[in-house]
């Protein structure tokens, strides 16, 4: 082996070591989420992470495993605030709005991870078991409403179906525009999310 050759495995080696596997899953989501999970290859999560292929399952066993666990990770976040002492407890409608604001929360916090989750199509199992996962957290927020609504706390005319689909779709578009500007603190992400709470349930409360 010549002294080139030497350096360059060395150099293989040490950014194998220094890479861990959440770093190396926050590069693996960036090129997801650029090029699409489909028009992804190991070679380009290679490139992006400046490593070895060889490198990479080190840590993983494949780009699956890489979508997997980004996606896991959203909806950890989002199946987190269903366990929360304040979505679980109290009248329908505050437990609503807690989530509805955590939700907010949780999607701000996890950006890249929720962005991916929001764009899989099902063309994996992986897919289909995240797509899966996100109906039935609709599916719990849809049945809090109607408690809320059964309660008399929310209007009985608005179509539960409907306004949970209008009320994930203005908390997902967040993805398209939200970006933390520089030196953003928690206390801007807190007006983000007070916002959508306050412009949703203005329209639903009775």
């Amino acid at each position: 082996m010549t002294m080139a050759e030497h350096d360059s495995t060395s150099e293989i080696t040490r950014k194998r070591d220094t890479y861990t596997p959440e770093s190396l899953l926050a590069v693996a989501v960036e090129v997801f989420i650029e090029r699409g999970y489909d028009g992804t290859s190991m070679e380009h999560l290679s490139r992006a992470a400046g490593i070895s292929k060889s490198s990479i399952y080190h840590h993983v066993r494949g780009k699956e495993e890489l979508l997997e666990r980004a996606v896991g990770r959203a909806l950890d976040g989002l199946f987190g605030i269903l366990d929360e002492p304040a979505a679980s407890r109290g009248r329908a409608v505050e437990r609503l709005e807690h989530v509805v604001h955590r939700t907010t929360d949780v999607l701000m916090a996890e950006l890249p991870y929720v962005t991916l989750l929001l764009r899989v199509r099902g063309n994996t199992r992986t897919e289909r078991w995240a797509m899966e996962r996100r109906r039935e957290f609709d599916q719990r927020v849809a049945e809090l409403l109607r408690a809320a609504v059964a309660e008399g706390d929310l209007r009985a005319d608005v179509d539960v179906r409907l306004a949970t689909r209008l009320l994930f779709g203005m908390i997902n578009s967040i993805v398209e525009w939200y970006r933390p500007p520089a030196g953003s603190t928690a206390a801007t992400d807190e007006r983000v999310a007070d916002t959508v709470v306050r412009m949703a349930f203005e329209g639903l409360r009775k």
